[in-house]
């Protein structure tokens, strides 16, 4: 009986345990970190090396969905397609292997049509 509990903890635990985030797992310690807080992204723009994850914090009290470029498309970057972020969550995106500019946004508050942008917009090097 014991093992077959063992084996069932083992299987669970090398599935994740039913996530279904599936930009999992988060580093707290990623140097590539975008911060979101009520005044908007920060920084607003990373340069990182191809297979790079990027996190994203929300340190703000409402959620943003964070998504890639165009809107609302969001077909440039599939990795940067995070989802609605919760006050107080942070996810990782997947890994960025191809060298590129992945632009980004608050889907919940889309870039203006403008060419002075916004306060949730920002975008990622990968070089």
């Amino acid at each position: 009986m014991a093992i077959l509990v063992l084996i069932l903890v083992l299987l669970l635990a090398s599935c994740g345990g039913g996530s279904s985030t599936p930009n999992a797992p988060t580093n707290p310690s990623n140097p590539y970190t975008f911060t979101l807080t009520s005044s908007g992204v920060s920084p607003k723009e990373l340069t990182v090396p191809p297979g790079t994850r990027v996190l994203f914090v929300n340190h703000d009290a409402r959620r943003h969905d964070m998504e890639s470029d165009p809107h609302p498309e969001h077909t440039d970057c599939n990795e940067l397609n995070l989802g609605a972020l919760v006050a107080g969550e942070s996810r990782e995106t997947l890994n960025l292997v191809t060298a590129k500019t992945c632009g980004f946004h608050d889907h919940d508050n889309p870039p203006p049509t403008t060419a002075a942008g916004n306060q949730w917009t920002g975008r990622i090097l990968i070089r």
